[in-house]
């Protein structure tokens, strides 16, 4: 898998910086999503059994890679491509593949409970960490891309100041950016003050990455795919 992640994350460098520029698109926003999705598994994995995640995270990785070569996405403007804002994106991405893996292990607890909930069912999948274990990396995970997130809120401010004159603007990546944040704000603040799990915390996670794909991923597949504005 360590050779599958470095040619991923060679051949995403490439289409990014395609002709000495910068060039980002909601493909190239996904490939690097689910390739540092990758990196966080594998240094993971090196602690915990979880042989349920790959098959969740590596069809999405290999599916990925192929989108930039279909979507090129935004040339991007010597202004734009700053360093400042290069940090942000990366910041992002941060944000969205540690939700991502946290979401993965969402999708995986459910599993759990619902086969130790199922007649005749006393054992989980062989090869995950008990329930309790995948709960406590669950809210690292969050934990983790909360902060990241909140950077990259507050790193995007200062960038939309600097190229637009205004610390804010209002739009569908701002709103649903701005949703996810409180969401998960608020589960965190729900898990450490009232002590929330099981579908409470499964809920609050699936919401938060559902309105964290809408931030500029699923806006830029809008505005690429279905409006065919590049």
């Amino acid at each position: 898998m360590a050779a599958a992640v470095a040619l991923h994350a060679f051949v995403l460098f490439e289409d990014v910086a395609a002709d000495g520029g910068f060039r980002f698109g909601f493909a190239h926003a996904l490939s690097m999503m689910t390739l540092l999705s990758l990196v966080f598994y594998g240094v993971e994995s090196l602690f915990y059994p979880l042989a349920g995640i790959p098959a969740l995270v590596l069809p999405p990785a290999a599916v990925s890679v192929l989108l930039p070569a279909f979507f090129a996405g935004a040339a991007m403007s010597g202004k734009v491509a700053a360093p400042a804002f290069v940090a942000h994106v990366v910041i992002a991405m941060g944000a969205y593949a540690f939700i991502a893996i946290a979401a993965v292990h969402a999708i995986l607890m459910a599993i759990i409970e619902r086969r130790l909930h199922a007649p005749g069912r006393t054992k989980p999948s062989v090869g995950l960490p008990p329930l309790l274990t995948m709960e406590r990396l669950l809210f690292q995970m969050l934990t983790a891309g909360f902060i990241l997130l909140t950077l990259t809120v507050v790193s995007g401010a200062v960038f939309s100041e600097q190229i637009f004159g205004r610390a804010l603007r209002f739009d569908h990546k701002t709103v649903f950016g701005l949703v996810s944040w409180l969401i998960f704000a608020v589960l965190l603040l729900g898990r450490h003050a009232y002590g929330w799990r099981g579908r409470a915390a499964l809920n609050g996670t699936f919401a938060g990455f559902g309105m964290l794909l809408l931030t500029y991923i699923g806006t830029r597949f809008v505005v690429e795919v279905v409006l065919g504005r590049g």
